[in-house]
């Protein structure tokens, strides 16, 4: 791969671009890009990792299993994010199932080197810590989302997220999808989208879904996509009543 193309794929990382230069020195050298299809599995429930994944156009979704076989979606990762950082600060085994919700580049590393900046650097374990508060914030509003919200407003709200991570592209994703990741029936989804193409705010043919009125469809989504998005476009600074304090 030319220099030029992976130096511009690493910057599209937040979470790479905001690790301090010595840790990236060290860690650039390891990355190697890899490129997964929808719905492709990266790590199942129970799994155990190998490397950390830094998607940097793709989104992972990360699904809870339960013992029927049945899963549903608590949280998605994209390229601000990484999958793996709890392997690399506590355990190697995955909790969640991992899938490719959106194609695009990824680059992962192995868990060692990952967790030895963890280890070494308070600078990494403040970052890390922060991400994963973090997410763990996504998952606790999706949990609420889940069982509070309507199938069409917890559509709007995770159409809004793919929306944002694809740039404005158009969305693949058919119905079965989607109700899978929703956890609902896929009657369920089609009505909603029935309803949502009727209102102008999507369209949607062959299983590909066009956002055409992007206002439109963060009204019509519950409050779940602002809180979850305000959280992720601060995470990388902390407030200050979260800095320990020195004074005495």
């Amino acid at each position: 791969m030319p220099k030029a193309q992976t130096d511009h794929d690493l910057r599209s990382n937040q979470l790479l671009t905001a690790l301090e230069p010595a840790s990236r020195r060290r860690l650039d050298p390891h990355l190697q890009p890899i490129e997964f299809k929808l719905g492709a599995m990266v790590c199942d429930a129970g799994g155990l990792l190998k490397h950390a994944y830094f998607p940097q156009g793709s989104v992972l979704s990360l699904l809870t299993v339960l013992e029927n076989g049945a899963a549903i979606e608590t949280a998605n990762i994209g390229r601000e994010g990484a999958f793996g950082l709890f392997a690399a600060m506590y355990s190697r085994v995955s909790f969640n199932r991992c899938i490719v919700q959106l194609e695009g580049h990824t680059v992962r590393c192995p868990i060692e080197l990952v967790q030895h900046e963890f280890e070494t650097s308070e600078h990494v374990r403040n970052l890390f810590v922060s991400y994963s508060e973090t997410l763990l914030s996504q998952v606790q509003q999706t949990v609420a989302c889940n069982s509070m919200h309507s199938t069409e407003e917890r559509m709007c709200r995770w159409l809004l997220m793919m929306h944002d991570r694809a740039e404005g592209e158009a969305l693949p994703y058919t119905h079965e999808f989607l109700s899978q990741i929703l956890g609902t029936s896929r009657k369920s989804v089609t009505l909603a989208a029935q309803s949502m193409q009727a209102a102008g705010l999507i369209s949607y043919h062959r299983g590909t879904i066009q956002v055409l009125d992007r206002a439109g469809l963060e009204r019509a989504s519950c409050e779940c996509y602002a809180i979850v998005k305000e959280r992720f476009d601060a995470f990388l600074t902390p407030p200050s009543t979260a800095l320990p304090s020195h004074k005495r």
